[in-house]
């Protein structure tokens, strides 16, 4: 009698124990697993994209998307507070535009034309036309600004090699800045006079070069690209790099003092990523879903939605 009281206490005890570890384990780890999801996560913003798309902001809650459409024209969607439908902005781009604002209210958007030159139009308050900036691209631009009235714009020459067009004022020349590259390239400006770029190499790892006054060489970040990378900075020192990997997920890598590895954030994408940063410690990122549609996932301290 006294030894099956025994071992009901026993069972007891040991019942209660193991519950106790395994909800002290579990509640940890679903807390990790929804996490998890949640970083996996994407909205729908509907639309039929025939390119990868690109985004610009302004100012902190501003977003302008920028994509070619079916029939080839510029396509552009705003987000102010709420989401807008879409507008033709005309022309016949045969690459993905590229967009970037260096003052409130201001957007400079550029594409390869059908004769492969640099094609530029802006908003002040109102569109311009486009404008021929000449050059012959072998892949899409890519534009960064430091400051109002500078913009910088690169693109992937019919040598392969990065080449280099700004303005100041006026438009320079082209010029070249050497490497061999397998993608559209993408920059940003962290800060007046500083320019990071980034392209996919010919063994399709990211690889890296920068200006601080003068252009210093190419350096391999590593990884297996499926796409060209997309570049957002949210501060001085801060880089966030975006790109397609092999399973055509969403991967993500940053600099911060120094690099991170490289984290899986989902999706299925069909295109090159787009990202920007409106605020420090804000990112937006978006790309063509697999029904041709624009999707979108952002950052405010965790990935979203």
């Amino acid at each position: 009698m006294l030894d099956r009281l025994a071992r009901r206490q026993f069972v007891k005890i040991t019942s209660a124990f193991v519950t106790g570890v395994t909800a002290a384990v579990s509640a940890p780890l679903i807390d990790i697993l929804r996490a998890n999801a949640a970083s996996q996560a994407w909205e729908s913003l509907g639309g039929v994209l025939s390119s990868g798309p690109d985004v610009s902001s302004w100012a902190a809650g501003r977003l302008d998307v920028f994509t070619r459409g079916t029939d080839n024209a510029l396509w552009h969607k705003w987000f102010d507070g709420t989401w807008s439908g879409w507008e033709s902005l005309g022309g016949v781009l045969t690459s993905d535009p590229t967009a970037v604002s260096w003052s409130n209210g201001r957007i400079d958007v550029f594409a390869r034309g059908t004769d492969n030159a640099l094609w530029h139009k802006w908003f002040d308050g109102t569109w311009s036309g486009w404008e021929s900036l000449g050059g012959v691209l072998s892949s899409g631009p890519d534009v960064s600004s430091w400051a109002a009235g500078r913009l910088d714009v690169f693109a992937r020459g019919t040598d392969n090699a990065l080449w280099h067009k700004w303005f100041d004022g006026t438009w320079s020349g082209w010029e070249s800045l050497g490497g061999v590259l397998t993608s559209d390239p993408t920059a940003v400006s962290w800060s007046n006079g500083r320019i990071d770029v980034f392209a996919r190499g010919t063994d399709n790892a990211l690889w890296h070069k920068w200006f601080d006054g003068t252009w210093l060489g190419w350096e391999s970040l590593g990884g297996v690209l499926r796409s060209g990378p997309d570049v957002s900075s949210w501060a001085a020192g801060r880089l966030d790099v975006f790109a397609r990997g092999t399973d055509n997920a969403l991967w993500h890598k940053w600099f911060s003092g120094s690099w991170s590895g490289w984290e899986s954030l989902g999706g299925v994408l069909t295109s090159s990523p787009t990202a920007v940063s409106w605020s420090n410690g804000r990112i937006d990122v978006f790309a063509r879903g697999t029904d041709n549609a624009l999707w979108h996932k952002w950052f405010d301290g965790v990935w979203r939605p």
